[in-house]
């Protein structure tokens, strides 16, 4: 099938790259006229493991190409996919959908027989129908319906999870459609992969829901870890005496310093406004969102409390930037909050991260980049750890402890051993865990 794909940015250009491998004639389209030039070129604008050599291989055999020009890839299509980006809109928190419905019109302006049309992006409920209508006043005579068929893509695991998905939610309630997506994801009804066919709006509303849940159960534990650290309890043996229910489940119940990234924080906040404007109470949501909040305020007071209550005049070394591993995404990452606020405390901040640092430079200023995790801690008074990557965890301790001026180490991911930093002579601050001093 040919599928032009609007957006090459992180759903957009794993999607596009997916679709061409189960076999399909994929054409990315972006006006960002560097990015495309930059794909041509084989440069990939993200970073994503496995997405490099997979964009190359379908560019080789043809089934992948990119342009800055939607007319001609549209008019061939017989699905268009809307993956630009819905970001939280200044102000009022409200999705901000000008990217969507801009594309809704270009695309019909292209439309040349019948064509899916396929919101991607993550949007609040009702778009479809508005994407319906733009494209029905720009286009009276054009043959189209418009589905939803939400992402549920991790960073950092994307193409496994587009391969072999837990799920795939398609909204829609015409049958032409449904057989083209059916067509579409034909590979992966081979494989038996649930596919769920529901009407458009409940499927726009399946992804807000899911991730405000994905939300909630982190802050939930989060919370939980607060009460943990002040009896002297074990948020992780918490955690896995809960997970092993079966109504539970064991994932995202990994205490830290808050979520980030490019879905969770504007997606709670995206599905809050919608109930409010329609007077619906969602307090939990509510409340994950302050919390949340919150959270990351606490974890700069957390080192602060570790370095015995003030920075004035100490080096704070930093490892990890990005909201997660795997990923150069910075959206909404803890340490946009717990660096800043290190800073404003009197601190010298020095930072490494594998993959973010490039973002970093023009989110964060006052700080000193390393080129490597053993630069950051030559004569610091404590080090940070806000995200976990590999390379971080496995660190040369007794290098680490003779490098900094004293062994202060703040985990907030809890990827070492409380015992064994005391054995290693450090001062070792973990989350939802008990302290331990040398």
């Amino acid at each position: 099938m040919h599928v032009t794909m609007i957006g090459t940015g992180y759903v957009g250009l794993v999607s596009g790259a997916c679709f061409s491998e189960f076999g399909h004639d994929v054409t990315c389209v972006d006006k960002d006229t560097g990015k495309i030039e930059a794909l041509l070129a084989g440069q990939i604008p993200i970073f994503e493991p496995g997405l490099e050599e997979l964009v190359a291989s379908n560019v080789a055999a043809g089934r992948l190409s990119f342009t800055t020009d939607l007319k001609q890839p549209v008019a061939r299509a017989d699905a268009v996919f809307i993956a630009v980006g819905t970001p939280s809109r200044r102000g009022d928190g409200h999705a901000d959908l000008s990217y969507v419905h801009a594309a809704a019109a270009e695309v019909a302006a292209a439309l040349n027989g019948y064509t899916v049309i396929v919101t991607k992006s993550t949007v609040p409920v009702g778009t479809g129908a508005e994407v319906a209508r733009i494209v029905g006043e720009t286009r009276p005579d054009a043959d189209f319906d418009v589905a939803s068929n939400p992402e549920f893509l991790r960073e950092g695991a994307a193409i496994s999870d587009f391969m072999r998905p837990d799920r795939v939610v398609v909204g829609t309630e015409s049958e032409r459609a449904r057989e083209v997506m059916r067509e579409l994801y034909r590979s992966l009804f081979l494989n038996e992969t649930p596919v769920m066919f529901t009407a458009r709006q409940t499927a726009e509303l399946i992804k807000y829901a899911a991730n405000a849940f994905l939300a909630t159960k982190i802050t939930f534990i989060n919370e939980i870890a607060n009460l943990c650290e002040q009896v002297d309890a074990n948020v992780q043996d918490v955690a896995r005496g809960i997970g092993l229910d079966g109504r539970i489940g064991a994932k995202f119940l990994h205490a830290g310093p808050g979520y980030g990234g490019s879905c969770f924080p504007k997606d709670t906040l995206a599905l809050l406004r919608t109930a409010e404007g329609l007077n619906l109470p969602m307090n939990i949501v509510k409340a994950t969102v302050e919390v949340n909040d919150q959270r990351k305020r606490d974890m700069a007071q957390k080192v602060i409390d570790a370095c015995g209550g003030s920075l004035a005049g100490k080096t704070i070394a930093v490892l990890g930037l990005t909201f997660k591993p795997n990923t150069d995404d910075m959206r909404d990452s803890p340490s946009l909050d717990i660096i800043p606020a290190l800073i404003a405390a009197g601190a010298r901040v020095r930072a490494h991260d594998p993959e973010g640092m490039d973002e970093a430079r023009g989110m964060l200023t006052g700080i000193e980049f390393c080129d490597d995790a053993y630069a950051t801690l030559a004569d610091a008074d404590a080090l940070a750890i806000i995200t976990e990557w590999n390379a971080y965890r496995a660190l040369d301790l007794p290098r680490v402890k003779d490098l900094m001026k004293a062994p202060v180490m703040i985990d907030m991911r809890n990827i070492y051993d409380p015992a064994n930093m005391r054995e290693q002579g450090f001062s070792y601050f973990s989350i939802g865990r008990p302290a331990v001093q040398p």
